[in-house]
Protein backbone atom coordinates (compact mmCIF):
# COMPACT_ATOMS: atom_id res chain seq x y z
CA UNK A 1 0.00 0.00 0.00
CA UNK A 2 2.77 2.14 0.52
CA UNK A 3 4.65 1.63 -2.27
CA UNK A 4 1.30 2.53 -4.24
CA UNK A 5 1.33 5.76 -2.30
CA UNK A 6 4.42 6.58 -3.22
CA UNK A 7 4.29 5.70 -7.09
CA UNK A 8 0.64 8.17 -7.05
CA UNK A 9 2.82 10.64 -5.13
CA UNK A 10 5.59 10.08 -7.64
CA UNK A 11 3.46 10.50 -10.91
CA UNK A 12 1.90 13.47 -9.61
CA UNK A 13 4.95 15.28 -9.55
CA UNK A 14 5.82 13.62 -12.98
CA UNK A 15 3.07 14.97 -14.63
CA UNK A 16 3.32 18.12 -13.02
CA UNK A 17 6.76 18.87 -13.31
CA UNK A 18 6.22 19.76 -17.01
CA UNK A 19 3.79 22.72 -15.69
CA UNK A 20 5.40 26.39 -16.27
CA UNK A 21 6.02 27.69 -12.68
CA UNK A 22 6.76 24.69 -11.24
CA UNK A 23 10.38 24.46 -9.53
CA UNK A 24 12.24 22.70 -6.94
CA UNK A 25 15.74 24.02 -5.58
CA UNK A 26 18.02 21.78 -3.06
CA UNK A 27 21.36 23.42 -1.86
CA UNK A 28 23.92 22.74 0.40
CA UNK A 29 26.30 25.81 1.59
CA UNK A 30 25.39 28.10 -1.28
CA UNK A 31 26.23 25.36 -3.79
CA UNK A 32 23.50 23.97 -5.83
CA UNK A 33 22.43 20.79 -5.97
CA UNK A 34 19.35 20.50 -8.21
CA UNK A 35 17.74 23.18 -9.61
CA UNK A 36 14.57 22.33 -11.98
CA UNK A 37 11.90 24.37 -13.16
CA UNK A 38 10.84 28.03 -13.49
CA UNK A 39 12.88 29.18 -10.46
CA UNK A 40 12.89 32.88 -11.15
CA UNK A 41 8.97 33.68 -11.55
CA UNK A 42 7.75 35.51 -8.44
CA UNK A 43 4.31 34.15 -6.65
CA UNK A 44 2.38 34.84 -3.30
CA UNK A 45 4.50 32.86 -0.21
CA UNK A 46 1.02 32.23 1.34
CA UNK A 47 1.43 30.48 4.61
CA UNK A 48 5.66 29.73 4.12
CA UNK A 49 5.92 33.37 5.44
CA UNK A 50 4.85 32.07 8.33
CA UNK A 51 8.67 31.07 8.74
CA UNK A 52 9.51 34.95 8.38
CA UNK A 53 6.70 36.22 10.67
CA UNK A 54 7.84 33.73 13.26
CA UNK A 55 11.57 35.58 13.56
CA UNK A 56 9.80 39.06 13.24
CA UNK A 57 7.54 37.97 16.26
CA UNK A 58 10.36 35.95 18.30
CA UNK A 59 12.94 38.60 17.72
CA UNK A 60 10.41 41.68 18.86
CA UNK A 61 9.25 39.81 21.81
CA UNK A 62 5.57 39.13 20.65
CA UNK A 63 6.31 35.78 21.03
CA UNK A 64 7.89 33.80 24.01
CA UNK A 65 8.21 30.26 23.96
CA UNK A 66 6.65 27.09 21.80
CA UNK A 67 3.82 27.59 23.55
CA UNK A 68 3.35 31.45 24.67
CA UNK A 69 1.54 33.89 24.13
CA UNK A 70 -1.72 31.57 23.50
CA UNK A 71 -4.35 34.26 21.74
CA UNK A 72 -8.14 33.31 22.26
CA UNK A 73 -10.63 32.52 18.89
CA UNK A 74 -12.66 35.80 18.06
CA UNK A 75 -15.64 35.81 16.63
CA UNK A 76 -14.76 37.33 12.91
CA UNK A 77 -11.20 35.50 12.88
CA UNK A 78 -11.19 33.76 9.73
CA UNK A 79 -12.69 30.55 10.75
CA UNK A 80 -11.66 28.21 7.00
CA UNK A 81 -11.00 25.38 9.26
CA UNK A 82 -12.51 24.21 12.12
CA UNK A 83 -8.89 23.69 14.05
CA UNK A 84 -8.60 27.28 13.93
CA UNK A 85 -12.04 27.84 16.22
CA UNK A 86 -9.40 27.58 19.29
CA UNK A 87 -6.74 29.31 21.16
CA UNK A 88 -3.55 29.00 19.64
CA UNK A 89 -0.13 29.34 20.42
CA UNK A 90 3.08 29.22 18.14
CA UNK A 91 3.18 25.86 17.91
CA UNK A 92 -0.30 25.13 16.83
CA UNK A 93 -0.14 28.31 14.75
CA UNK A 94 2.57 26.55 12.67
CA UNK A 95 1.15 23.20 12.58
CA UNK A 96 -2.46 24.26 11.83
CA UNK A 97 -1.25 27.17 9.23
CA UNK A 98 -3.63 29.39 11.30
CA UNK A 99 -4.17 32.85 9.59
CA UNK A 100 -5.62 34.63 11.95
CA UNK A 101 -2.85 34.16 14.36
CA UNK A 102 -0.80 35.86 11.51
CA UNK A 103 -3.01 38.35 11.72
CA UNK A 104 -2.58 39.07 15.22
CA UNK A 105 1.15 39.09 15.37
CA UNK A 106 1.50 41.34 11.87
CA UNK A 107 -1.14 43.40 14.01
CA UNK A 108 0.93 43.94 17.17
CA UNK A 109 4.21 44.28 15.11
CA UNK A 110 2.34 47.33 13.28
CA UNK A 111 2.84 48.23 9.99
CA UNK A 112 6.26 50.19 10.33
CA UNK A 113 7.67 47.71 12.19
CA UNK A 114 6.52 45.07 9.42
CA UNK A 115 7.96 46.97 6.64
CA UNK A 116 11.54 47.35 8.27
CA UNK A 117 11.84 43.74 9.20
CA UNK A 118 10.08 42.84 5.64
CA UNK A 119 12.76 45.25 4.30
CA UNK A 120 15.72 43.97 6.18
CA UNK A 121 15.02 40.72 5.56
CA UNK A 122 15.15 41.54 1.76
CA UNK A 123 11.86 39.61 1.41
CA UNK A 124 11.09 38.85 -2.06
CA UNK A 125 9.53 42.54 -4.00
CA UNK A 126 9.23 44.22 -0.34
CA UNK A 127 5.99 44.77 -1.36
CA UNK A 128 3.01 44.59 1.82
CA UNK A 129 0.78 47.87 0.62
CA UNK A 130 -2.04 45.87 0.43
CA UNK A 131 -1.76 46.35 4.49
CA UNK A 132 -1.32 49.61 5.15
CA UNK A 133 -4.17 51.60 6.60
CA UNK A 134 -5.94 48.41 6.96
CA UNK A 135 -7.11 46.67 10.02
CA UNK A 136 -5.02 44.27 11.60
CA UNK A 137 -7.26 41.55 11.30
CA UNK A 138 -7.21 41.98 7.73
CA UNK A 139 -4.03 42.32 7.11
CA UNK A 140 -2.68 39.61 4.16
CA UNK A 141 -0.23 40.69 1.71
CA UNK A 142 0.89 37.54 1.85
CA UNK A 143 -1.95 35.85 0.50
CA UNK A 144 -2.50 35.99 -2.83
CA UNK A 145 -1.52 39.85 -2.15
CA UNK A 146 0.85 42.27 -2.64
CA UNK A 147 3.82 40.41 -1.47
CA UNK A 148 5.62 38.27 -4.21
CA UNK A 149 8.58 35.78 -3.80
CA UNK A 150 10.20 33.93 -5.99
CA UNK A 151 11.51 30.12 -5.53
CA UNK A 152 15.40 31.42 -5.82
CA UNK A 153 14.34 34.85 -3.40
CA UNK A 154 13.00 32.02 -0.84
CA UNK A 155 16.13 29.94 -0.99
CA UNK A 156 18.19 33.22 -0.38
CA UNK A 157 15.99 33.78 2.55
CA UNK A 158 16.57 29.94 3.58
CA UNK A 159 20.00 29.89 3.63
CA UNK A 160 20.40 32.77 5.62
CA UNK A 161 17.62 31.23 8.66
CA UNK A 162 19.81 28.63 8.71
CA UNK A 163 23.05 30.28 8.85
CA UNK A 164 21.42 32.33 11.28
CA UNK A 165 22.30 35.66 9.33
CA UNK A 166 19.19 37.28 9.37
CA UNK A 167 18.93 40.61 11.37
CA UNK A 168 16.99 39.24 13.87
CA UNK A 169 18.32 37.82 17.66
CA UNK A 170 20.17 34.40 18.07
CA UNK A 171 16.62 33.10 19.60
CA UNK A 172 14.83 34.59 16.97
CA UNK A 173 16.34 31.87 14.94
CA UNK A 174 16.63 29.20 17.67
CA UNK A 175 12.63 29.49 18.81
CA UNK A 176 11.77 29.37 14.94
CA UNK A 177 13.61 26.38 14.38
CA UNK A 178 11.91 24.65 16.82
CA UNK A 179 8.62 25.05 15.92
CA UNK A 180 9.05 24.21 12.18
CA UNK A 181 10.51 20.85 12.93
CA UNK A 182 8.13 18.59 11.02
CA UNK A 183 9.59 14.76 11.84
CA UNK A 184 12.60 12.75 11.80
CA UNK A 185 13.74 11.05 8.28
CA UNK A 186 16.04 7.93 7.64
CA UNK A 187 19.56 7.91 8.53
CA UNK A 188 19.83 10.64 11.44
CA UNK A 189 17.98 13.27 9.14
CA UNK A 190 16.06 16.23 10.59
CA UNK A 191 13.42 17.43 8.42
CA UNK A 192 12.04 21.26 8.84
CA UNK A 193 9.80 23.13 6.58
CA UNK A 194 6.45 25.09 6.48
CA UNK A 195 3.91 24.19 3.85
CA UNK A 196 2.10 26.90 1.23
CA UNK A 197 -1.12 27.07 -0.46
CA UNK A 198 -3.63 29.07 -2.64
CA UNK A 199 -4.77 30.41 -5.75
CA UNK A 200 -2.89 30.42 -8.80
CA UNK A 201 -2.61 33.30 -11.22
CA UNK A 202 -2.16 33.23 -14.93
CA UNK A 203 0.45 35.47 -16.85
CA UNK A 204 -2.33 38.09 -17.13
CA UNK A 205 -2.74 38.89 -13.00
CA UNK A 206 -5.82 37.18 -12.82
CA UNK A 207 -6.83 33.68 -10.83
CA UNK A 208 -7.07 30.71 -13.76
CA UNK A 209 -8.86 28.38 -11.65
CA UNK A 210 -6.27 26.20 -10.30
CA UNK A 211 -3.90 26.30 -7.37
CA UNK A 212 -0.38 26.77 -5.98
CA UNK A 213 1.56 24.63 -3.19
CA UNK A 214 5.00 25.11 -1.84
CA UNK A 215 6.74 23.41 0.74
CA UNK A 216 10.14 25.38 1.91
CA UNK A 217 12.52 24.86 4.68
CA UNK A 218 15.80 22.42 5.06
CA UNK A 219 17.70 19.20 6.60
CA UNK A 220 20.00 18.88 8.80
CA UNK A 221 22.09 15.84 9.85
CA UNK A 222 25.10 16.89 12.67
CA UNK A 223 26.82 19.68 11.16
CA UNK A 224 24.75 19.74 7.72
CA UNK A 225 22.57 21.70 6.51
CA UNK A 226 20.50 20.86 3.05
CA UNK A 227 17.93 23.82 2.18
CA UNK A 228 14.93 23.49 -0.42
CA UNK A 229 12.31 24.89 -1.94
CA UNK A 230 9.56 22.97 -4.09
CA UNK A 231 6.81 25.24 -5.48
CA UNK A 232 3.98 23.79 -7.87
CA UNK A 233 0.94 24.51 -9.72
CA UNK A 234 -1.77 22.42 -10.21
CA UNK A 235 -5.02 22.72 -12.67
CA UNK A 236 -8.42 22.84 -11.29
CA UNK A 237 -9.95 22.34 -8.28
CA UNK A 238 -8.52 19.84 -5.98
CA UNK A 239 -9.71 17.68 -3.20
CA UNK A 240 -6.87 18.09 -2.21
CA UNK A 241 -4.13 20.79 -0.90
CA UNK A 242 -1.07 21.51 -3.17
CA UNK A 243 1.03 22.20 -0.45
CA UNK A 244 0.68 18.84 1.14
CA UNK A 245 1.63 17.06 -2.38
CA UNK A 246 5.05 20.05 -2.72
CA UNK A 247 5.85 18.48 0.95
CA UNK A 248 5.40 15.16 0.26
CA UNK A 249 7.39 15.20 -2.80
CA UNK A 250 10.18 17.04 -1.31
CA UNK A 251 10.19 14.68 1.52
CA UNK A 252 11.03 11.74 -0.74
CA UNK A 253 12.96 13.60 -3.29
CA UNK A 254 15.26 14.57 -0.53
CA UNK A 255 15.36 11.13 1.26
CA UNK A 256 16.95 10.18 -2.32
CA UNK A 257 19.19 12.90 -2.15
CA UNK A 258 20.61 12.11 0.88
CA UNK A 259 20.72 8.41 0.49
CA UNK A 260 23.12 9.13 -2.37
CA UNK A 261 25.17 11.80 -0.79
CA UNK A 262 26.17 8.70 1.68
Amino acid sequence: MEKIALFLILLVFSSAAVAENNCFIVQENNHVIVKEGNCSARHSPCSTFKIALSLMGYDALILKDQSHPEFPFKEGYTDFRESWKRPQNPTSWIKESCVWYSQVVAGKLGFESFQDYVAKFDYGNLDISDDRNKDPMTTNSWISGSLKISPEEQIKFLQKFVDGKLPVSARAHVMTKKIIFVEDLPNGWKFYGKTGAGDSFGNDGKRNGGQLGWFVGFIEKGNRKIVFVNYLEEPGKQDYLSSRHARDVAKERLIKITNAKK
